[in-house]
């Protein structure tokens, strides 16, 4: 995955948009002002990608012992985020996909009712 393509498929999600909150560097996705993934350009661009996403504890655990390329959340809750490592070429598009589609997924369900019925 490239970053037009991740680029491409956080927007491609509804109410999504994005962001440069922290710094002109750190590219983040939000679906209705809640973040649901971010990732570094300048290391993507060096060739050490990896995007940040929300995720259920429990999975989490799971695929942190299953793959070297999902570690805990750098800078992140370490419990509910995981930093997936997209260059080493270990994780397939349709994996980082789904993850990316659960990040949303785990974000939307903890939003209000309101907000929810929106999307």
């Amino acid at each position: 995955m490239n970053i037009e393509d991740y680029r491409n498929y956080c927007l491609s999600k509804k109410e999504v948009t994005e962001h440069f909150p922290f710094d002109e560097d750190t590219l983040v996705f939000k679906v209705l002002g809640k973040m649901f993934a971010l990732a570094s350009l300048k290391r993507w661009e060096n060739g050490e990608a990896f995007i940040n996403l929300k995720c259920d504890p429990e999975y989490a655990q799971e695929l942190r012992a299953e793959y070297d390329s999902i570690k805990p959340g750098y800078h992140m809750h370490k419990q509910q985020w995981n930093s997936v490592y997209v260059h080493s070429g270990e994780l397939s598009v349709k994996l980082i996909t789904e993850l990316i589609d659960h990040s949303y997924d785990m974000v939307v369900k903890g939003l209000p009712k309101k907000l929810r019925e929106t999307l």
